[in-house]
């Protein structure tokens, strides 16, 4: 079994955020599972965030997202392919 993830590590969160948030809606055919993390509440909110999608579909498509993603100033994404043994 295969899974391909996609982990975005999202640096100037209140600049970077929206536009990072646009793409992912564009391509969202593609996220079957999200989780988005960032340290803080309410007043006291982190300028950075860490969002990990498990991704389906074309491989060239997957590849394409995480290229527009790491064409952001203040994000880095980094797609990886994991395989269960057995």
């Amino acid at each position: 079994m295969e899974r391909t993830i996609l982990m975005i590590l999202v640096d100037k969160r209140k600049e970077a955020a929206v536009t990072a948030q646009k793409i992912l809606t564009e391509w969202g055919c593609l996220i079957k599972t999200r989780l988005g993390l960032h340290d803080g509440v309410l007043d006291n909110c982190s300028n950075s965030g860490l969002i990990i999608c498990e991704l389906v579909g074309e491989k060239a498509k997957k590849e394409e997202l995480n290229r527009k993603l790491n064409l952001l100033d203040g994000v880095t994404a980094k797609l990886t392919e994991l395989n269960l043994k057995g």
